[in-house]
């Protein structure tokens, strides 16, 4: 094995080389047939049209780290990856390339259209897993599925036709959204909502029978044309007379009834609302509760049909602009308000949804509900973070049906046949060539798809081979944990919850893990309009796939959002270099040493070997209490502080004197302590940085009996006993470094300069410990003369600090001149005085702030509040100098 590493560490010449190698071994495949206890995950399938995001970023490295350290604590691991069909957005991707060739699907026709999507599919689509695999995805690969794929679309056609024998799928005409552009039904997390400048057009109804108008506000004047009623609060004084009379519906002549009902909202507008219930989702309840005419106006692709009279054919807004022309002729109109609005639109081309209604598929989801409640409720499945579990039950006992059909070609097509000669439906496993009914060949299959979310619901038992009782299923299901956004908690959480437990009889995971979003530096959600987009690939070229997983791992606390910044992450690409210096360091001391032939027990450890032996154990109980609690901030927060400031900053100094010196023996002991805590380290730190550990750990001298670090255990705890005391003892060594530091520091005195020290010990046993002790102190803190006594002298002038129960004390006689001092922190606080004073004067302008960016008042508030703390510790400075005059 190679015993050094070049100078720089360089992402781009390491990932790929290793990430190969763990590929091509099978590192990352899940034996099902192993007697080791097994941890499962499945990935969220990404969309076969997508590219990495921030979100896909967060997501999977979070599913790694998990999936890297139970691999290392002796766990058969399946990290199940693959791709959604994603129905509507591929096949708006190949809509797209063929309007490019003055074609649409149509000119190809639905088996024709189907295979371009599969040939795009196998040409362009999925580029997203080679992205993952930068990241240092340690999916089983072998494994990786796709919603479409042979075995998924069986698993598809069994679900549905079992829920449709059970009575738990069904067609009916109802309300939903719909894309006047896809001509297809969306689900609401298919709907993005967007708020805009609109406006809220107050309409006169005339009551019939009188000279009385019923005054209505809506945002949608057109959809007038479709309603069947006007609605008032029972407990409104202004209408109770005119409950059960009739309004004329204006422009089409329409006799219309004045209903009530408690859904009225007395303080909005008049306090008298317009029905409409094939165009609203409020009012089709309402229409329900009170048994009104359903009249749809518009048609697939939103345009006014036979049923808007005079406005027959006309697309809907144009037609709102005419109606509301017609009904400001005649005086109808009583008034337009701005009004901002929350409209929705279809996720993928950016049409304005319309509630319309259509015969669609469902699934009954309350009983199945009702079961995924309780296994919550039970502990089966627990949600973290637990405030999670009550938007769960919010959403779960408020539970509607659930819309599973969708207008277009790609997809799992719907198993059903429709016979023409008696009406019946047959739904089949196997494609139908007669009516289950009535024997006739007159049939005609279903041409809607499923939703997407039907496939990707089945996920956790499909991928592992279910209907088919496999050895996988047998091994890994129930899936040990799901890893997931909070903005699918319902639509697919919910779904594997139910789908789970209604064909496996067993929840699909046993812990749900929420993470929150990646935010720009200033909490801001990411997106291109805003231009505060962070590409992940642009990340992992300049600073590394390694750097990258760290920063998201630090910031990843529990419930609250990350908010990311390049500079962040360069940071953290400062701690890479750091391990990886240190590491150079312990390599060059490690020639010719060979860890096989020493034991930690052979020596007589120092103090410093036993205070950094102490702390790796401790860190390592840190490290996995909070992976096992998804503290991911935590491990990422207890690993960085013991790398760079125990490990970097303190042993690899404290180790120099024995590593340099001429005694063996304390070079070999040394030496030992030094490969042992590196390489432990290494295996603490490989589940987040897994690419520049591997090629570390590789260069280490000796043998190991794994091949990679990824298959040598994870530590638990330390390598063997150390004294406590020992321990103590070490601590207060440092505290008196530390000590002597800040007031070098706080004096300016310069690194190369050797100084005297005196230190007044409250105790004996502090005596005992820094005489012990003392050659450390000497060279970490450049002392040249070191007086340790109890009831030591003091000198008469000093510059003092407290270290436990010893007063470190710095004769100035010598050291500075107090006037030269004094001179030079004058002249520096006066410099940041005039910082504090342009800051301060600038965000007094009320002008100024009231005017300025956010991120701009963010930055100029922390350089104010810096100068600030960075004058107080020079006028501190300059009163102990004043006071030794």
């Amino acid at each position: 094995m190679k015993t050094e590493l070049p100078k720089g560490y360089e992402p781009a010449q390491v990932e790929q080389k290793w990430f190969d190698v763990w590929e091509q071994r099978g590192d990352f495949h899940a034996d099902e047939k192993s007697e080791k206890p097994h941890y499962s995950i499945v990935i969220p399938p990404p969309n076969v049209t997508g590219v990495l995001h921030m979100g896909h970023a967060l997501n999977n490295t979070l599913q790694d780290i998990l999936c890297r350290w139970k691999r290392m604590t002796g766990h058969e691991v399946l990290w199940m990856p693959g791709t959604d069909h994603a129905g509507i957005a591929t096949q708006n991707v190949v809509e797209k390339q063929l309007a490019a060739e003055n074609k649409d699907r149509h000119d190809l026709g639905r088996d024709k259209f189907v295979e371009r999507v599969w040939q795009w599919r196998e040409e362009s689509g999925g580029q997203i897993i080679n992205q993952l695999k930068r990241l240092g995805a340690s999916c089983d690969w072998q494994r990786e599925r796709f919603t479409m794929d042979e075995g998924l679309s069986k698993a598809v056609r069994e679900v549905f036709v079992r829920l449709y024998q059970d009575g738990l799928i069904y067609r009916d005409n109802r309300l939903i959204n719909w894309c006047p552009r896809c001509h297809t039904a969306l689900s609401d997390l298919e709907v993005e909502h967007d708020d805009k400048k609109g406006n809220l057009w107050h309409l006169k109804y005339p009551v019939k029978g009188s000279d009385q108008y019923l005054i209505v506000a809506t945002t949608r004047p057109e959809t007038m044309l479709g309603d069947t009623a006007v609605a008032v609060n029972p407990e409104d004084e202004r209408y109770k007379g005119l409950i059960g009379k009739t309004v004329l519906l204006p422009l089409v002549d329409r006799e219309i009834p004045i209903i009530a009902d408690d859904y009225v909202d007395m303080e909005f507008g008049s306090g008298a609302v317009k029905i409409t219930p094939a165009h609203d989702f409020n009012d089709f309840e309402m229409g329900k509760r009170h048994d009104l005419e359903f009249i749809n106006i518009f048609d697939e692709s939103g345009n006014v049909n036979e049923n808007g009279g005079p406005y027959n054919g006309q697309e809907r807004y144009e037609a709102r602009k005419n109606v509301v022309a017609d009904l400001e002729a005649k005086g109808l109109l009583e008034k337009i308000d701005d009004y901002a609005n929350a409209v929705g639109e279809c996720y993928r081309c950016k049409t304005i949804i319309e509630p319309y209604m259509s015969k669609q598929w469902y699934v009954a989801v309350g009983p199945l509900a009702k079961e995924a409640i309780k296994a919550v409720e039970g502990g089966d499945t627990k949600i973290v973070p637990a405030q999670w579990e009550k938007t769960y039950y919010e959403w779960m006992y408020n539970i509607q049906d659930w819309c599973i059909s969708r207008q277009i070609w790609w997809g799992h097509r719907i198993p059903a046949w429709y016979c023409d000669d008696c009406g019946e439906i047959t739904v089949a496993m196997e494609d139908a060539t007669s009516c289950a009914k009535c024997g006739s060949a007159n049939i005609r299959q279903e041409t809607d798809v499923l939703d997407t979310w039907f496939s990707s619901a089945l996920w956790p038992f499909s991928t592992m081979g279910w209907p088919e009782q496999t050895d996988a299923l047998k091994k890994f299901y129930p899936t040990s944990c799901l890893v997931t956004g909070f903005d699918i908690l319902f639509f697919w959480v919910a779904r594997m919850m139910m789908m789970g437990l209604k064909f496996m009889d067993n929840v699909p995971f046993k812990e749900v893990y929420i993470h929150a979003l990646v935010r720009d530096a200033h909490g801001q959600k990411m997106s291109k309009s805003k231009g505060n987009v962070i590409d992940p690939l642009t990340i992992v070229d300049e600073y590394g796939a390694d750097a990258f997983r760290f920063t998201l791992c630090a910031f990843a606390a529990m419930g609250r959002d990350i908010k990311l910044s390049t500079e962040r992450i360069g940071g953290y690409r400062n701690f890479v270099n750091k391990l990886w210096n240190a590491s150079r360091f312990a390599l060059m001391n490690l020639e010719g040493f060979d860890p096989s032939s020493t034991k930690l027990e052979d020596f007589e450890l120092s103090q410093a070997d036993q205070w950094i032996l102490d702390r790796f154990a401790k860190t390592a109980e840190e490290a996995n209490t909070a992976l096992e609690d998804y503290k991911f901030n935590d491990v990422a927060g207890a690993l960085y502080s013991f790398t760079w400031h125990e490990f970097c900053d303190w042993y690899v100094e404290l180790s120099k004197e024995d590593l340099y010196g001429d005694d063996s023996q304390a070079k070999q002991r040394a030496q030992t302590v030094l490969y042992t805590v590196l390489e432990g380290l290494l295996r603490l730190l490989h589940p987040i940085l897994p690419f520049v550990t591997e090629e570390i750990w590789q260069a280490l001298p000796g043998e190991r009996p794994a091949i990679s670090i990824m298959q040598a255990d994870y530590p638990t705890g330390g390598f063997c006993s150390v004294d406590s005391a020992a321990v103590e003892r070490m601590e207060l060594l440092m505290d008196v470094i530390r000590a002597i530091r800040n007031i070098r520091g706080e004096l300016d005195v310069p690194p190369g300069k050797k100084i005297a020290v005196d230190l007044d010990c409250k105790s004996t046993a502090s005596v005992s410990a820094i005489e012990a002790g003392q050659a450390y102190i000497k060279s970490l803190a450049r002392v040249e003369t070191l007086q340790i006594a109890v009831g030591l002298e003091h000198p008469k002038q000093a510059s003092t600090q407290v270290a436990g129960d010893v007063e470190v004390l710095i004769p100035l006689a010598g050291l500075i001149n107090v006037e030269e001092e004094e001179s030079r922190l004058n002249k520096e606080i006066a410099k940041v005085q005039k910082d504090v004073d342009f800051f301060t004067k600038k965000l007094s302008n009320e002008k100024f702030v009231a005017n300025a960016p956010p991120q701009v008042l963010e930055k100029d508030r922390g350089k104010l509040q810096a100068a600030e703390e960075k004058l107080t510790i020079l006028q501190q400075s300059l009163e102990k100098i004043s006071s030794l005059k």
